[in-house]
């Protein structure tokens, strides 16, 4: 089992420039099932992939493949045609906000957004937008989500995950990347990671993200990855606490970051003396998660969460 992305994803691009052309050709190589992209100004147009599929990391070892992706003028149509139930969005910032609502307006499941750097009051905007929508957004400013040997979206690199038994979720990509490679190496492998994205106002939260966690029958232990700034991570441990059935494990970054400065991600900054370090660890302890000291525990900490349980 896993979460939000499997071998039925039906997934389409928005925004096919350099960056997104680039990880959609590896998320075909990754066996993702691409389906269409939407560009308005190449619309009935195609766009041809080909390469060496990619599980093992390996050059020469995986299969040639060659693909056509028809491209679409709207969100609409390419679900319309394609039946896609995924989309992922590498539209540059000043119009990504546009692309998120197309996609929710098209009643798209899933919505992935990759783009950094959007302004938070379009964020606002959004948010209001899909309000009682069906639709899940996951990010903006996030690496995406990947289910190993299943499907990709994103820009995590494929060949580092293994399937498993253990959830992850993170604000930060590269520490996802570190996760999961650890947990690759000790053997117990991943059933998702979910990158959740760093900025102040995004879509699917720890909260959503552990409540699917929690209820996927395969998934035995969640590895959850914060940071200093805002609240995300109390609530989160408040939810652990009076709701999981199942061991957690935690890392939160920022421990040596002076206050008032941002550190990396729009919402990783300690301001009126609230989010920091020291508060959110303690209330992840509270909770009953085994807290990693350092980056280079986080494995060890989800193995020693999962001998407690």
């Amino acid at each position: 089992m896993s979460i939000l992305v499997d071998t039925n994803t039906k997934l389409i691009v928005q925004g096919l420039g350099s960056t997104g052309t680039f990880h959609i050709d590896k998320s075909i190589a990754y066996g993702t099932n691409v389906v269409g992209a939407v560009h308005p100004s190449r619309a009935s147009q195609s766009e041809t992939f080909e390469g060496e599929t990619d599980h093992s990391g390996v050059p020469g070892r995986g299969d040639s493949y060659k693909v056509e992706i028809p491209i679409f003028a709207t969100v609409r149509d390419a679900v319309e045609q394609t039946g896609a139930n995924a989309s992922v969005i590498f539209v540059p910032p000043p119009f990504a906000a546009d692309a998120i609502m197309e996609a929710a307006d098209a009643d798209i499941p899933l919505i992935v957004a990759i783009t950094e750097h959007i302004p938070i009051m379009d964020m606002v905007k959004v948010k209001r937008y899909m309000q009682g929508r069906s639709s899940r957004l996951v990010g903006p400013n996030c690496p995406g989500v990947i289910t190993p040997k299943q499907c990709r979206i994103g820009i995590m690199p494929g060949y580092i995950h293994q399937p498993g038994k253990v959830g992850v979720i993170s604000k930060s990509g590269t520490l996802t990347y570190e996760a999961v490679f650890q947990l690759t190496n000790n053997g117990l492998g991943q059933t998702t990671a979910v990158g959740i994205g760093g900025d102040p106002v995004n879509g699917t939260d720890f909260i959503d993200a552990l409540k699917l966690f929690n209820d996927d029958p395969e998934t035995e232990g969640v590895i959850m990855i914060g940071e200093i700034g805002g609240t995300a991570e109390e609530e989160a441990a408040a939810w652990i606490k009076d709701n999981m059935t199942k061991p957690v494990a935690g890392f939160i970054a920022g421990t040596t970051a002076p206050p008032g400065k941002r550190m990396g991600h729009a919402g990783a900054i300690i301001s009126g003396g609230k989010g920091t370090a020291e508060e959110k660890i303690a209330a992840l302890k509270d909770a009953g998660v085994v807290v990693a000291a350092t980056p280079s525990d986080m494995g060890d900490a989800m193995m020693e969460a999962m001998k407690k349980a």
